[in-house]
This record gives C-alpha cells, sequence and structure tokens, in this order.
C-alpha cells in the first residue's frame, strides 16, 4: 500500500474542487436551456452554450489535473479506474453529446435533458460524503492498454442512451399532453427521430465497447467472455437497443411503442453501471 501512504487530500484538493464548480455551472446551463425553450429566445439559447461550454472546459481541466498528479503520486493512469472517476467521465460524456446533438438539431431542449443529467452525476460524485475521490493505484485487471478505448466507447454510448431516454420521455408526454407549455416544445416526431438517431450512434457505441472490453477481458483473465454480471446486463443492454433498431429499420415501428423501448432501454443501462455493482458481485465490482 506504499501508494495510498504517499496520498495527501491538498494534492487532489484542486481537482475535485474544480469539479464542485462544475457541477453547479452544469445545474445553471440546465435552468438557462430551459428558460430559452419555454421563451423561445435564441439569444438565451446561446447564452446557455456557452455557459455549458464554460462548465465543460473547467471539467475537462480537472480530468487533466487528476491524470497528471496520479502520475506525481507514481500510479500513473487515465483517470477512468474508479467509481468517482466513472460518474466524472460520465458527465463529460453527455456534455460531448450535448455539442454534438445541439450543432445537428439547434434545440435548447437537448441542452437542458443532458446538462440536468450531467449536474445530476457531478453531484452524486463531488457533494456525496460516500463516494472516494482519492486517486488510487489500477487494480491488476485494470492495467492494460484497452481501459481507455473500453471505457470511453461505453461511456459515449451511455451518454447517446440518456439523450434517448429523454427524447422517449418527451415523446410519451408531448403526444399525450396538451397545454400552453408543451405547445412550445417540439413535436413528438422530432423526439421519435432525435431517439431513434441517439441510440444508432450508441449501438455502434456499445458494441465497439463490448468487443473491446473482451479483447481486454482475454488478457486480464485469459476468456473472452465469462458471463460476469456486469457481462451479461451489458449484452442484455445490447440486445434491447437492437431490438429497437430491428423494429424500426425491418418492420418500421414508430411511436409511442419505440419510446417505452428506449426508456426500458436506459434502465438497463443504469442497472449495468450501478445496480451491478451494488446488488450482485462480480469481477466488474471495481466499476
Amino acid at each position: 500500500m506504499r501508494h495510498a501512504e504517499r496520498y495527501s487530500p491538498r494534492e487532489t484538493m484542486d481537482d475535485t474542487f474544480l469539479i464542485s464548480i462544475a457541477t453547479f455551472v452544469y445545474f445553471a446551463s440546465a435552468l438557462v436551456f430551459l428558460i430559452a425553450v419555454v421563451s423561445r429566445s435564441r439569444g438565451v439559447q446561446r447564452a446557455a452554450t456557452v455557459i455549458v461550454a464554460a462548465g465543460f472546459v473547467i471539467q475537462t481541466v480537472s480530468i487533466d489535473i487528476r491524470w497528471v498528479l496520479s502520475y506525481r503520486l507514481g500510479i500513473g493512469h487515465a483517470p477512468l479506474s474508479n467509481f468517482y472517476e466513472s460518474l466524472v467521465f460520465f458527465s463529460w460524456s453527455l456534455i460531448v453529446v450535448l455539442f454534438f446533438a445541439q450543432k445537428r438539431y439547434g434545440n435548447g431542449l437537448i441542452g437542458a435533458i443532458l446538462s440536468f443529467f450531467s449536474f445530476i452525476l457531478l453531484a452524486s460524485a463531488s457533494l456525496s460524503g460516500s463516494v472516494d475521490t482519492r486517486i488510487q493505484p489500477l487494480i491488476p485487471a485494470l492495467q492494460s492498454n484497452w481501459l481507455i478505448s473500453h471505457v470511453i466507447s461505453a461511456f459515449l454510448a451511455y451518454a447517446c442512451f440518456a439523450l434517448s431516454f429523454g427524447a422517449g420521455t418527451l415523446y410519451l408526454l408531448t403526444a399525450k399532453i396538451r397545454g400552453r407549455l408543451v405547445s412550445r416544445l417540439p413535436s413528438p416526431v422530432f423526439f421519435d427521430e432525435l431517439a431513434y438517431r441517439s441510440i444508432s450512434v450508441g449501438f455502434l457505441l456499445l458494441t465497439f465497447g463490448i468487443i473491446t472490453g473482451a479483447v481486454w477481458a482475454d488478457t486480464a483473465w485469459g476468456r473472452y467472455w465469462g458471463w460476469d454480471p456486469k457481462e451479461t446486463w451489458s449484452l442484455i443492454t445490447w440486445m434491447l437497443y437492437g431490438a429497437y433498431l430491428h423494429a424500426r429499420l425491418v418492420r418500421g415501428w414508430t411511436g409511442a411503442a419505440m419510446a417505452v423501448i428506449s426508456i426500458a432501454g436506459f434502465f438497463a443501462v443504469i442497472f449495468t453501471y450501478l445496480g451491478v455493482n451494488y446488488i450482485l458481485s462480480g469481477l466488474h465490482s471495481y466499476m
């Protein structure tokens, strides 16, 4: 435990403090995006975009600082190896998807959804006393060059699925509810298309993540697949979204049924990410 003894909370004060700042910046951006949607003001939406971009820069700097600090501690590795770091990177991935989706669709509601999800994740990481924020040595199973590609592709996929969850939920709301506020939202057709596009990209990323994870498992444990709970639920998630795409592309399904599948798929994502760790035990319990 020599590396743990070299750890000092003061050494990581900068990166965790910046994450705390980014947490509140994302909350502010979500509120401003919502104001932009209600007011239909392009100026307010541009302001919200500037706010979320500032939060993204702060968060990226924090990740870089943590990476550098890990090398100072003599245990240098990408900050993707424990629960705290996964929450931070999940949040970061959501904002990456936000920028691409905003550029493609230009709708402030996308910014509101993903900024709020990012706020929730960072609040869980930085404001909860139960999350260990220390920089820790990699356990043997994580000491692989496949770590970065596997984790990045998986969390970018999760971010796409978070957007599809929001789109599916809003589809059901706008299709069933009428009122002045709902009338200011895009049509259900927009949300149906947004969910489909998000899932299409997320499915490809998740496929790549599962493949790189299998190669990583072979180097770490000597087998490509072992039906570990995390592996099993990743497969279940992949099959759910595969069923969504099959129904859409082959059967031509749209509408409420597809929205329900997109919502169910994200619950599978959450269980894969969190439920497996807290309910089931396996080789992936460190994440």
